[in-house]
């Protein structure tokens, strides 16, 4: 399967740094310098600073008068906090796309065989692409434009990518996890909203 494109070079740029962080090329509490990215890229400042300036949103980095942009010492907890949030939505995302989902599955299930290749290929960038794809259907599917602006605004696939690849040392099954999923959807349970749920809950990284 053709990976999505990433539309913009602010996406680009973010992309990079966030690969340099979760790689360690950038160390906690080590300066990023922001000109020296854009020589590095061949780019102007601005979308490096636009970057940045996502990730700080994000609190992955943080900036201080005359000291520049560092990144965060996170640990499992910081990137725990956001998990019950992102169940929450997603439990409403579930039920509210129920009646729709139990219909066509066809979105969500191009995500789990593309989630199964990962699996059997051990591609990380893929289990995490992928996943975060199948979530996004569910909530896309959900109809409700606050609820996705929401759970786009939490930074979904930096998270996840920090978790499944700084605190989820142990292999796990992307596919059969997110089959289940599927599955309930196509058999309309009642409790499709607690499952999801608990699969959110479920993945939040573990020290």
């Amino acid at each position: 399967m053709t990976p999505p494109v990433v539309h913009s070079l602010r996406e680009q740029i973010r992309e990079h740094i966030l690969e340099g962080i979760v790689s360690g090329r950038w160390q906690p509490g080590e300066r990023i310098v922001e000109r020296r990215i854009a020589v590095e890229l061949e780019v102007s400042q601005t979308p490096v600073r636009e970057a940045l300036r996502e990730l700080e949103s994000l609190q992955l980095i943080e900036s201080a008068p005359n000291k520049g942009v560092r990144v965060r010492n996170l640990t499992a907890d910081d990137l725990k906090e956001s998990y019950p949030v992102r169940a929450g939505l997603e439990q409403v995302a579930a039920e509210l796309a129920a009646g729709r989902l139990a219909e066509h599955t066809t979105a969500l299930e191009r995500e789990v065989a593309a989630l199964r290749e990962a699996d059997l290929t051990g591609d990380g960038e893929a289990q995490v692409r992928h996943t975060v794809a199948f979530h996004r259907e569910i909530v896309r599917a959900a109809g409700n434009a606050v609820l996705l602006h929401t759970w786009e605004s939490l930074g979904i696939e930096v998270w996840t990518t920090l978790s499944i690849r700084w605190f989820s040392p142990e292999p796990r099954s992307h596919a059969q996890d997110h089959q289940e999923i599927v599955d309930a959807f196509r058999r309309r349970d009642p409790k499709i909203g607690d499952l999801l749920k608990s699969h959110v809950l479920s993945c939040a990284p573990r020290v």
